[in-house]
């Protein structure tokens, strides 16, 4: 009897544990997507110190994750991971990769990565595919801001299933965000590292709240959206997407990219 309430008590704790947020998808298939980063940092939407040479405004490549719960490749007021810092600082991967590799093998969270070209101007646009599977419909990446002290924009944790089914088409308006590593206050600051560091915040027109600060426009109710982001599931899901070849060099500020 004793054994039995103890049972008993047990399975009312695990019921009440909350559930992750992919546990609910139902759907059988894995489905396949097109990813589309759309630039929108122009001079006209962001004037103030926008940056026009050495290097001019424009964004790095794009690297991210399709993942279970499990895994959380960067979090809003978390501390960023040492991957993450070296993406945002200076559009290093190998870091983030390691990390999305080790995550993968040590718990299953991962199913797989991929990667975008880098765009050679504020606005533009750049796209590649993902797969995403039952057990890991959520879709995490980054993209740097460059030239910028830690600056970046991304998506966390995006959940592309709704119950039994792939959601057909994902719009998400983007904003810049601070990884927390660097203090710099503009887009061409030295590196000046934050200690202790800081966790990630978004910037806002009037956070951090500085006049110094590049993204401060005190007029304003909200910034507008620096980037945008589409997904858009395609017919025919294909198993067995590979993640393609990554060659992320980056030489001061400037990104050089080429992706195979």
């Amino acid at each position: 009897k004793v054994l039995w309430t103890v049972l008993v008590t047990m399975l009312g704790y695990a019921s009440s544990l909350p559930v992750g947020e992919d546990a609910l998808c139902t759907a059988e298939d894995l489905a396949k997507y097109r990813i589309i980063f759309i630039g929108k940092w122009s001079q006209t939407a962001f004037p103030k110190q926008y940056p026009l040479y050495r290097p001019p405004a424009q964004w790095s490549s794009l690297l991210g994750v399709t993942h279970s719960s499990d895994y959380s490749m960067w979090k809003k007021n978390e501390y960023a991971s040492n991957g993450v810092r070296d993406f945002a600082e200076k559009g290093e991967a190998w870091a983030l990769m390691k990390e999305i590799e080790e995550a993968g093998e040590k718990i299953q969270s991962v199913h797989g990565i991929f990667s975008a070209p880098a765009i050679s101007s504020g606005t533009g646009q750049t796209s590649t595919e993902l797969e995403a599977h039952p057990r890991h419909p959520l879709v995490s990446f980054v993209v740097r801001i460059v030239p910028s002290p830690d600056w970046f924009v991304g998506i966390d944790s995006l959940n592309l299933c709704e119950g039994g089914h792939w959601m057909d088409e994902v719009s998400v308006d983007l904003f810049p965000y601070d990884a927390g590593t660097d203090s710099g206050f503009t887009f061409s600051s030295p590196n000046f590292a934050t200690i202790p560091q800081d966790t990630v915040t978004e910037i806002t027109c009037s956070s951090p709240s500085h006049p110094a600060n590049s993204f401060y426009y005190p007029k304003l109710k909200i910034l507008p959206p620096i980037a945008q982001v589409k997904m858009i599931k395609l017919k025919k899901s294909q198993p067995g997407l590979s993640a393609p070849f990554i060659n992320l060099p980056a030489k001061s500020n400037e990104i050089i990219d080429t992706v195979s």
